[in-house]
């Protein structure tokens, strides 16, 4: 596979160098530990990886959103949820405090620095802290793609000032991210689900010229649905874009993109778990006091026939209000479904952002996609098609 970014296997010998390797740590805590070591378990491939081959691993994160530096976003809390992740030993490097503590380093050592965003200019990507995070190494690995649409000093500056590689993680989510709209098999399709469409009008505006279905779910399928004229009851539904979603509906049209919305829903007068109110209806039979709350049996089996017809899928956001059953029923088995196809080889499915992987998680399934991307906004603006700062700091053509 021929990649426009260097990985680990580019480095050479590395024995006794030091590698600066920015990874995305921010895992949510109680009581000392991460309550989600997903982030934590994402770095132990390319950590242990340098370790083994002798560099001198220093690891950059954030950790939090500090306005300024405090006990409780250090880094030295994360040390050992870390350690015991990579089953290796990891030290906490205060390096300001410490300045004898790198140069102590052996070939093999892990080291964590301090939490990035200490440094005033982290966010603003300044120079002079790109260049004071440069001083501490020869090599620099970016293996944080869930950073990677941020422009700071430690995700795109540094890439500038050292020799810049992808990390396995970021390596295996640019790769998964080029099969899924880069460069895919068609027919593709994308789910985008979520509450407002306000929110993913970009995602929209780009997928319409990528892909040839777009499965609308969530409360911004009520937007479409009321752009056609569906009264949607008291459903949640930004009345204000109509006109925007029938833009978008006109693009597609353009496009060759097939837009999907239900034609039957589950409906009930109030959001609750099981209401007495439930019923499936046709979307044209919607209450005045009813609100939309998942899309009914039959247009799921619909769109589970429209992904048997797919070669590839790309998928951020739920159908439903899945959090609450019986809500969650279309989008756990559209996921099924999905991950059959997967499992078939037929279906290269890639799926991305926190709603998404909980429902795939919730379905039992994220393990059976092709790839589930952990990361939030830089998922959703590499779906808009905008380049990312982190990615593009890396490309072997900026050299």
């Amino acid at each position: 596979m021929t990649r426009n970014f260097k990985t680990l296997d580019d480095m050479g010998d590395i024995h006794g160098k030091r590698v600066l390797v920015r990874e995305d740590l921010n895992v949510p805590m109680a009581e000392g530990s991460p309550t989600d070591d997903t982030r934590l378990r994402a770095a132990v491939a390319t950590v242990n990886e340098l370790s083994d081959q002798g560099a001198i691993v220093l690891i950059l994160a954030h950790f939090g959103r500090p306005k300024v530096p405090s006990p409780e976003y250090s880094t030295s809390l994360i040390t050992r949820p870390l350690s015991e992740v990579l089953g290796r030993q990891v030290r906490y490097i205060d390096w300001e405090s410490d300045t004898e503590a790198i140069a102590l380093m052996s070939p093999g050592d892990i080291g964590l620095l301090e939490n990035t965003r200490f440094f005033g200019g982290e966010e603003r990507n300044d120079p002079e802290v790109a260049a004071r995070f440069a001083a501490l190494g020869d090599l620099y690995v970016n293996d944080a793609f869930s950073a990677a649409h941020r422009a700071h000093a430690s995700t795109e500056g540094l890439a500038h000032r050292l020799p810049a590689f992808a990390g396995r993680q970021m390596q295996a989510e640019l790769d998964a991210l080029d099969k899924a709209l880069g460069n895919p098999e068609h027919p593709v399709a994308a789910v985008v689900g979520g509450a407002k469409v306000s929110t993913k009008l970009d995602v929209l505006r780009h997928l319409v010229g990528q892909v040839d279905h777009l499965i609308i779910g969530g409360g911004m399928a009520n937007t479409f649905l009321a752009a056609r004229g569906v009264d949607v009851g008291k459903s949640l539904c930004e009345h204000d874009l109509t006109d925007t979603a029938e833009a978008i509906f006109e693009a597609a049209d353009k496009a060759g993109c097939t837009i999907h919305l239900p034609y039957d829903v589950v409906v009930a007068k109030e959001f609750a778990a099981n209401p007495p109110s439930l019923r499936t209806c046709n979307v044209h039979e919607v209450a005045a006091d009813e609100m939309i709350l998942d899309i009914g049996p039959a247009a799921t089996e619909a769109l589970a026939d429209v992904l048997k017809n797919c070669r590839t899928l790309v998928w951020n956001g739920p159908l439903g209000a899945f959090e609450t059953s019986p809500f969650d029923t279309a989008t756990m088995a559209l996921a099924r479904t999905a991950a059959a196809l997967t499992r078939e080889g037929s279906l290269v499915s890639v799926a991305g952002g926190g709603d998404t992987v909980a429902a795939l998680n919730q379905a039992g399934v994220a393990g059976e996609m092709t790839f589930v991307s952990t990361a939030g906004g830089a998922f959703l603006e590499w779906m808009e098609g905008k380049d990312l700062p982190g990615v593009a700091a890396l490309r072997r053509d900026r050299e």
